[in-house]
């Protein structure tokens, strides 16, 4: 039976793809096959006729298979902004029907299926939708990436509210050393893990040169 989840994260440029990509190195070497998906991606470059987004790429090449693009990003959006603008700009309604069914696919393909959001948890996709909506339209648990930097705790325990919010359940949460020269990440880690009601599955160091696959000490939720 598949395991999934949606990565969250508590802002942009806090280590959402990093993370998930050194998950799926996790599971894999617990002996699972695990696939990444990025069904929305802001972002892209041509290479040989194909739009590829960099943060699908990573999750990619961490994963057990290395499938059609269409498959882990449904949706390749071109400039590096926010999604719903790209989409206006594009002309693109982003549907979030075959997003869904893409998925359903990968589960029939892999043990472990790691679905990373875009941006922040409630990033707008469109005049009536966000990224928290393709959460519930998914349905599935949620881990939630928080970047350790002056301001995580609020920015944690506000999106750690709007997930339950929404219907669903925080499995679980992993601390991301985004600012090497942050003060006192210990005492800020200890605070989340009190209040945020949901297992610790991890600390990643900052890391100005490593590698997903070089990380140790992840897990994903029991």
């Amino acid at each position: 039976m598949t395991r999934s989840w949606f990565i969250a994260g508590t802002d942009t440029e806090i280590g959402k793809t990093f993370v998930t990509s050194a998950l799926l190195h996790a599971a894999r070497r617990d002996g699972r096959t695990a696939l990444g998906m990025k069904p929305i991606a802001a972002g892209a470059e041509c290479v040989d006729g194909v739009w590829i987004n960099e943060d699908a790429a990573r999750l990619r090449a961490a994963s057990s298979a290395q499938l059609d693009w269409a498959q882990i990003n449904p949706v390749c959006l071109r400039s590096p902004i926010a999604p719903h603008i790209a989409a206006e700009e594009e002309g693109v309604d982003i549907d979030l029907t075959p997003i869904v069914a893409a998925y359903r696919r990968l589960t029939t393909q892999a043990d472990v299926v790691l679905v990373e959001g875009v941006g922040g948890f409630c990033v707008p996709l469109g005049p009536d939708q966000d990224t928290a909506d393709l959460a519930v339209a998914l349905a599935l648990p949620v881990i939630l990436v928080v970047g350790l930097r002056l301001g995580c705790i609020n920015h944690a325990l506000l999106t750690a509210e709007a997930i339950r919010a929404r219907g669903l359940t925080l499995a679980g949460w992993v601390a991301n050393q985004v600012d090497p020269h942050m003060l006192r990440p210990e005492e800020n880690i200890a605070a989340l893990e009190q209040r945020l009601a949901a297992p610790l599955l991890g600390r990643v160091p900052y890391l100005a040169s490593g590698t997903p696959a070089e990380v140790r000490g992840l897990r994903l939720p029991a």
